[in-house]
């Protein structure tokens, strides 16, 4: 074999003759895309009240079960009216965002002086998850778009990456659809509710949720990012921290570590 670093591996030309890689140059074979999400952000939960939106993600990216990258924010500020949450595949997030980015500077140079609300871009983003789903090569993203609609209403809506859209006074990816989804429709059960939701009672239900996933879901992590969207901008926190959190308590079950019954 030959042991030269820029072609382990490989039999020695010298001795076997040159490599064919002919087999390499099929024409006939189907054209192959990502088949599997690899680096993943998990849950991203959002919860509508009387003025506005709450949005959160947690910052934690893995790759498989492998905590990797802690500082990867999943919350997009787009405007001042909206704000996207990105689970799922953290390349083609950031592709999504760069894409956003264009948009925000057509946008910005555009002679219109009514800007995009957040049931503007969700249509888009549903188009756009729809169309690469379409073409066989789907973004491998649940996005989140919480803001306000064109008459300054609580607008939250999903989109995922076949381009499925749903909307609803409370909406999780991931885990979050399962674990956050049941306390938070304590809380606001129906699009009626929401009216008696103010803004601190969203952010504390939505803080809670965080917790609870914390706790539940093994890909999430105690820091994370939350914005609360209302009539008078976005107000996004990247760096919060769960506060008391350890699993100290741990100790005290029967079982744990190497404590004897």
């Amino acid at each position: 074999m030959n042991h030269l670093p820029q072609a382990w591996g490989r039999p020695r030309d010298d001795v076997y003759g040159a490599y064919d890689h002919s087999h390499f140059q099929t024409a006939a074979g189907p054209n192959q895309h990502t088949q599997q999400p690899i680096v993943t952000g998990t849950s991203v939960v959002a919860a509508k009240f009387k003025d506005g939106v709450v949005i959160a993600a947690d910052n934690l990216a893995s790759y498989g079960s492998l905590a990797r990258f802690t500082d990867v924010k999943r919350l997009r500020k787009f405007n001042e009216t909206v704000v996207v949450g990105f689970g799922g595949d953290v390349s083609d997030m950031q592709y999504l965002d760069r894409l956003l980015n264009s948009l925000d500077i057509r946008e910005n140079y555009a002679s219109s002086d009514d800007p995009l609300n957040a049931k503007n871009l969700h249509t888009y983003l549903a188009k756009v998850m729809y169309k690469r789903r379409s073409d066989f090569n789907p973004l491998w993203n649940h996005l989140l778009i919480a803001g306000l609609d064109g008459e300054s209403k609580p607008f939250l809506a999903s989109a995922d990456l076949l381009g499925t859209t749903f909307s609803s006074p409370t909406l999780a990816t991931g885990f979050g659809a399962h674990l956050a989804q049941p306390i938070m429709r304590r809380t606001i059960p129906d699009e009626a509710s929401v009216e008696n939701v103010t803004k601190e009672d969203a952010v504390k239900l939505v803080k809670e949720c965080m917790k609870v996933l914390f706790y539940r879901d093994a890909r999430s992590m105690d820091k994370y990012s939350i914005a609360t969207i209302t009539k008078e901008g976005v107000e996004l926190h990247e760096d919060e921290k769960l506060e008391n959190q350890s699993w100290a308590f741990a100790e005290q079950i029967r079982g744990y570590g190497t404590q004897t019954a």
